[in-house]
């Protein structure tokens, strides 16, 4: 399997950094859609913002899945942006992925870190460690390297 060149490993920390900031606000836009799909679907209400019932306010879902509210509808806001945040989450796994040099399951798994409720959190702590752990070992045998003296089999 190829290895990074010791060049691109900045881009890999800010990459690095990048995802985990993506892993948990996808993993927070998450677990927010399975509550408000709980509510939704279980108990038949949505969250709204103003309109008829006030500031934050619950409105009743009919049984074709119509919401009675009006005003702002959090609910609907809170798909739309998961949707958005995981295009972003994706982005970030191909990112650590390519540079990283990793096989395309390891970027498959990534990715379900936005669909998995958990998933995300625990993939950042892991993904997070074994990059660190990588750099930090190529970056010690690279500098061991540089130390010892260069021989010439010219002799």
């Amino acid at each position: 399997m190829p290895q990074p060149k010791l060049a691109t490993f900045p881009a890999i920390r800010g990459a690095l950094r990048f995802y985990q900031i993506c892993s948990v606000v996808t993993g927070t836009m998450l677990l927010l859609l399975v509550a408000e799909m709980l509510v939704k679907y279980a108990f038949h209400h949505e969250l709204f913002a103003g309109g008829s019932g006030g500031f934050l306010w619950w409105a009743e879902v009919t049984a074709l899945g119509e919401s009675t509210g009006d005003g702002f509808n959090i609910s609907m806001f809170i798909l739309i942006a998961h949707g958005w945040f995981y295009v972003v989450y994706l982005f970030s796994c191909f990112r650590v992925w390519s540079l990283m040099r990793w096989e395309f399951p390891r970027f498959l798994l990534l990715a379900l870190g936005g669909v998995i409720p958990l998933l995300s959190f625990f993939l950042e702590v892991a993904t997070a460690k074994k990059v660190r752990a990588y750099l930090a070992e190529r970056e010690a045998a690279d500098a061991v390297a540089a130390a010892q003296p260069q021989t010439s089999d010219l002799s």
